[in-house]
């Protein structure tokens, strides 16, 4: 591990057996953890301007190298300023190498991905060959071929100017045989060390870089990678790869691989951020955590929810929402919850206006952040394993905290 305070530093400011509540000092301010991350993929988070998701309290965003590499491109982004102005974001920026993008587009996506099926990407966007040298895509935008390295990685997030840059890694799916998971994970380790080496000679002063560990969902290759990220020059640790077929699989995997990193690590789980999720993984000490649940349950009409027994979510686009009137969720402050009967959303929604994605991002985004204020204050007073046990039977995060 590398301690670089110009780069980044974390703080922890108070424990709950295996929680923690800390601080992580970035080149564009503090992340208060633990904390949920937004997805920004393409510069934006979806539905929403950078003031107003700032406005929800987050401080930390995510964009992704590779689709900012095909567009606009990074040369464009770095004569704007870098992202943050670009975007007109003031706070913290994290970005993924694209790594995600060598599963995603290899794998058919998660649904795909989950089901078991292997099924490759058909059309524009594709992985043409996972290689030594690095992955070579289609691009989705005109169907050019393009590689992405270690090094290509790095210098368009060393241009994008995030404050954190992820190693490039491969993330393997759940299916994949224990033989080409562990090639799969000693190759991500070469790319490991080609990341650094280029960030080291090349990359921004101020800009952190986090280790990615891999090994599916074999112990003794996780045990293996926390080991060779552990040691290598990097400023914190992300927890990549497909951790298994169903929750309880999960678990398990994370049960075995966060113990065995070091303490004082700030640790990220990448693509991870349903409800449940979120509670387990704090119990675990985990910091921070990005996935794209919240922005994509609101295209598709839902809403996060006190409802453990549907996965925290509502379907507002239901024929049981019509005419119904009150809130969405009783005592949420957000614009949805506060101006409107769910009998209104659910028409708009069902109708596909534009104001039905917007009102349901900022419900969910915020529902999300509550969760997360929540969690750090319980955690501080040390009644984080009972607030997390009134979420997960049903409670809302604000009646949650009242509770404990």
């Amino acid at each position: 591990m590398r301690h670089d305070p110009a780069r980044l530093s974390f703080e922890i400011e108070a424990r709950d057996r295996g929680a923690r509540r800390g601080r992580l000092l970035t080149s564009h301010g503090p992340v208060e953890t633990p904390a949920f991350i937004p997805l920004a993929t393409k510069g934006s988070v979806r539905g929403m301007s950078s003031r107003e998701v700032k406005g929800l309290g987050f401080e930390l965003v995510l964009g992704n190298t590779y689709h900012l590499l095909v567009a606009p491109g990074p040369e464009r982004i770095e004569q704007a300023g870098g992202l943050h102005r670009f975007m007109a974001w003031d706070g913290a920026i994290i970005t993924d190498s694209g790594g995600f993008q060598v599963f995603s587009f290899a794998y058919g996506g998660v649904a795909e991905e989950i089901k078991g099926t292997g099924r490759k990407m058909q059309g524009l966007a594709a992985t043409l060959g996972i290689e030594e040298e690095g992955v070579r895509f289609r691009s989705y935008r005109d169907g050019s071929e393009l590689m992405l390295s270690p090094e290509s990685s790095m210098s368009v997030q060393a241009s994008l100017g995030s404050d954190i840059a992820l190693v490039f890694d491969e993330c393997t799916p759940f299916h994949a045989e224990r033989e080409y998971t562990a090639r799969s994970t000693e190759r991500t380790h070469r790319w490991l060390h080609r990341s650094l080496d280029w960030h080291n000679r090349n990359g921004p002063a101020g800009q952190a870089v986090f280790g990615i560990v891999q090994g599916g969902t074999y112990e003794d290759l996780r045990l293996q990678s926390a080991e060779q990220v552990s040691a290598a020059g990097v400023d914190g640790i992300a927890i990549g790869g497909t951790l298994g077929r169903n929750k309880e699989e999960m678990a398990q995997v994370l049960g075995f691989t966060v113990p065995s990193l070091p303490v004082d690590a700030p640790k990220h789980l990448l693509g991870i951020g349903e409800i449940d999720d979120l509670m387990r993984g704090i119990a675990l000490g985990i910091d921070v955590f990005d996935c794209a649940v919240p922005t994509r349950l609101a295209r598709h009409g839902m809403a996060l929810a006190p409802l453990p027994d549907n996965r925290f979510r509502i379907d507002i686009r239901k024929g049981y929402a019509a005419g119904r009137r009150g809130p969405l969720v009783d005592g949420c402050a957000c614009t949805a919850c506060s101006d409107y009967d769910i009998d209104y959303l659910n028409y708009i929604s069902r109708s596909e206006e534009l104001t039905a994605v917007r009102l349901l991002v900022e419900h969910n985004l915020s529902y999300m952040e509550q969760l997360m204020a929540e969690a750090r204050a319980a955690i501080s007073s040390g009644r984080f394993t009972a607030y997390s046990d009134a979420v997960l039977a049903g409670k809302t995060p604000w009646l949650a905290a009242e509770a404990t």
